[in-house]
């Protein structure tokens, strides 16, 4: 275990959340089955979704892409470290009936 993963795993604990403005429909494109959480820690657009549901991902993405920026900052590992643990997490996190990338295909859990 890296001397990061302990900090990493806390900050991406609660600290992942997107702010208030964006949890409401992000939750409920996931729920509706637009977008899916990603190995990459980014979320996704689920195919056959509506065109509205790649400004959500585009936003969500956004606020994550920074954190993980900041979370590999601070601890001295790179970005891509940062998302593969992040996107393990909230793939793991993810309710059963909502879309997770896996293998490169889009499956409900």
């Amino acid at each position: 275990m890296n001397r990061w993963f302990p900090l990493l795993a806390l900050a991406l604990g609660l600290g992942l959340s997107v702010p208030t403005f964006a949890q409401d429909p992000l939750a409920g494109a996931k729920q509706a089955g637009q977008l899916g959480e990603r190995p990459d820690g980014l979320v996704g657009v689920v195919p056959g979704a509506p065109v509205a549901a790649q400004a959500v991902a585009d936003q969500v993405n956004a606020q994550r892409l920074q954190r993980y920026r900041d979370i590999a900052a601070s601890n001295g590992t790179s970005v891509d470290k940062v998302q593969a643990v992040a996107g393990q997490q909230l793939i793991d996190r993810t309710p059963a009936g909502q879309y997770v990338l896996s293998g490169g295909k889009w499956v409900k859990k």
